[in-house]
C-alpha cells in the first residue's frame, strides 16, 4: 500500500477501510491533468528559487516519462496506490529519487485534487461546447432543408395549428443555443486556479500562485484558501447544465418515438440507430432515443447526489468530498456520449414528409384559420368559433379535412363562406401568412436561420 501519509501512524491501515477510503479506481482518469499541475507547481517552486532548475528538470523529465509509460502499457495504474496522486509521486521519486521527495513542496492533496477536478472539469466543458455545436449545426441544416415541409404542430399532443419542420427544429436549435450559453458561462466561473491553498490555509513558502494560474491558463488564483479546497459550486453548475441538456434530449427523443411509431409514421429511423425483437420479426424499434430518453434520470440523480452530499460539509474539506467523483464522471460520460450518439442518429434519420402533410390537413390544424376567415368577413370571434367547432365535428363524422368540403356543403354552417376559403385555410397560406418575428413562415425562417449561421460562423 502505498501512501502519502504514516509518520502520524505506528499502525497499518485495515484493508477493508484501506480500499473504502481508496480512490484509485476511479481517479486514475486525473493522470494528464495531475501530471499538468504538478509541472505547472514545480516550474513555480523553480522560478522563486524553492527548488533548483537542475530539480525542476528533473521533475519535469521524469512525470513526462511515468504519463508516456502509462499511454504506451508500461506502467499500470494499480490498487496499491491510495490515488492518483500517490501513484505519482511514488514512481517520481523512484524514478528520479531525492528531487521527486520536493514537488510537493507547499502544496497538500486537497488544493492538488481541487487543481486536478478543475482541469477535468474545464477539459469536458469545452468537449460538451464542441458537441453542442455539432448539435447546433444538425439541426440547422434540417432547417434549411425544410422550409415547406409542412406538419401538424401540438399542445397536449393534440394536433393545433400547421408548422413546418423548420419551425419545429428550430425550436431545439434554440433550447441546445441556451445550453451552449450556459457551457460558456460555467467555464468562466469556473476557470480560476486553486493551487497554492495548501490544506486550507496556504502556506509559509512564498509561491506565486499568479505565475501558477497564469501557466495553467486560468483568470487567476482563486481569493480564499478555504473556498479554494472545499468548493464544489462549479461541478453542480456543470451537471445542472448537463441536466438540462439531457432533459433537452429527452424531449426530443419522446418526439422521435412517438413520430417512429406506427400510429405517426413521420420518420424512420436509420437501422444504424434501431434494433429489432428476439420473437417479432416485424419490429424495427427505437432503442437509441428510448435510452438517451432513460439515462436522462440518472443524470438528474448524480446531481441529486452531490447536491445531497455538499449540503451539510462544514468548512474546509472532509473526506466525504471524494464521493463528487464518481457522479460527475457519470454525469459527464452520459451526456456527451448521448449528446454524440443522438446527433449522429437525427443527422440520418428520413423524415415522411407526405405523411406529415397528410396529417396536417386531417387534424384539422387550419381551423383557428378558418375561424379568423369568418371574422374578417364580419362576424364575432365567439360565434366563428363556434361554427367551426361544428364544422370540425361534422368533418370528424365525414372522415374528411374541412378543405374537401364543397362551397355547398360550407354554407350550411355559415353564408359567409366564399371561394376564397380554400386558399385562406391552405396550409401554405396559414404558414406564410404568419410573418410575425419567431413564427413559421418561410419568410420568417430564413432570417432565423441566417441568424443561426452567423452564430455558428462566429463560434467556429
Amino acid at each position: 500500500m502505498a501512501q502519502l501519509w504514516g509518520g502520524r501512524f505506528t499502525g497499518s491501515i485495515n484493508e477493508l477501510a484501506w480500499n473504502f477510503n481508496a480512490s484509485i479506481t476511479f481517479d486514475k482518469r486525473f493522470l494528464e491533468v495531475d501530471v499538468k499541475g504538478s509541472k505547472a507547481h514545480a516550474t513555480m517552486l523553480a522560478k522563486q528559487g524553492i527548488i533548483s532548475g537542475e530539480e525542476r528538470d528533473q521533475i519535469l523529465s521524469g512525470l513526462d516519462s511515468i504519463l508516456k509509460d502509462v499511454k504506451d502499457g508500461n506502467l499500470e495504474i494499480t490498487t496499491k496506490y491510495e490515488d492518483i496522486h500517490s501513484f505519482l509521486e511514488a514512481n517520481l521519486i523512484e524514478r528520479i529519487g531525492d528531487a521527486g521527495k520536493k514537488v510537493h513542496t507547499g502544496r497538500s492533496r486537497n488544493d492538488q485534487v481541487a487543481l486536478d477536478m478543475r482541469l477535468y472539469a474545464r477539459d469536458e466543458v469545452t468537449r460538451a461546447k464542441e458537441l453542442i455545436l455539432t448539435m447546433l449545426k444538425t439541426l440547422n441544416g434540417i432547417m434549411k432543408d425544410n422550409l415547406d415541409t409542412y406538419m401538424p404542430g401540438f399542445t397536449h399532443l393534440q394536433k393545433a395549428q400547421p408548422v413546418t419542420l423548420a419551425h419545429h427544429t428550430g425550436a431545439y436549435f434554440e433550447m441546445f443555443k441556451r445550453d451552449y450559453s450556459r457551457m460558456e458561462d460555467i467555464y468562466k466561473r469556473m476557470n480560476y486556479c486553486p493551487l497554492g491553498a495548501g490544506a486550507l490555509a496556504g502556506t509559509t513558502y512564498p509561491l506565486d500562485r499568479e505565475y501558477t494560474a497564469q501557466l495553467l491558463d486560468f483568470n487567476g488564483p482563486t481569493l480564499n484558501s478555504m473556498d479554494s479546497v472545499s468548493d464544489r459550486d462549479y461541478l453542480i453548475e456543470f451537471m445542472s447544465a448537463l441536466s438540462t441538456v439531457m432533459m433537452h434530449l429527452s424531449r426530443f427523443s419522446e418526439e422521435i418515438i412517438i413520430w417512429n411509431s406506427n400510429e405517426y409514421r413521420f420518420v424512420t429511423i436509420d437501422d444504424a440507430y434501431s434494433t429489432g425483437s428476439s420473437i417479432m420479426p416485424q419490429k424495427k424499434n427505437p432503442d437509441i432515443a428510448e435510452l438517451v430518453r432513460g439515462k436522462t434520470g440518472r443524470v438528474y440523480g448524480d446531481l441529486m447526489a452531490l447536491l445531497t452530499t455538499m449540503k451539510g460539509i462544514p468548512l474546509a474539506y472532509n473526506k466525504d468530498m471524494q464521493e463528487d467523483k464518481e457522479a460527475f464522471f457519470d454525469a459527464v460520460d452520459n451526456t456527451l456520449n448521448c449528446l454524440a450518439l443522438f446527433t449522429d442518429m437525427l443527422a440520418t434519420i428520413k423524415f415522411n414528409k407526405d405523411v406529415m402533410l397528410r396529417s396536417a390537413k386531417m387534424g384539422f390544424t387550419n381551423a383557428t384559420d378558418a375561424a379568423d376567415y369568418l371574422v374578417n368577413k364580419g362576424m364575432p370571434f365567439r360565434d366563428a368559433h363556434s361554427v367551426i367547432g361544428r364544422l370540425v365535428l361534422y368533418c370528424i363524422d365525414k372522415n374528411c379535412a374541412i378543405d374537401d368540403l364543397n362551397l355547398e356543403q360550407l354554407k350550411v354552417f355559415s353564408e359567409l363562406f366564399e371561394k376564397d376559403i380554400y386558399d385562406a385555410i391552405s396550409l401554405e397560406t396559414c404558414v406564410n401568412k404568419r410573418l410575425t418575428i419567431g413564427a413559421p413562415s418561410p419568410e420568417m425562417m430564413r432570417k432565423v436561420i441566417e441568424a443561426n449561421e452567423a452564430f455558428l460562423a462566429k463560434e467556429e
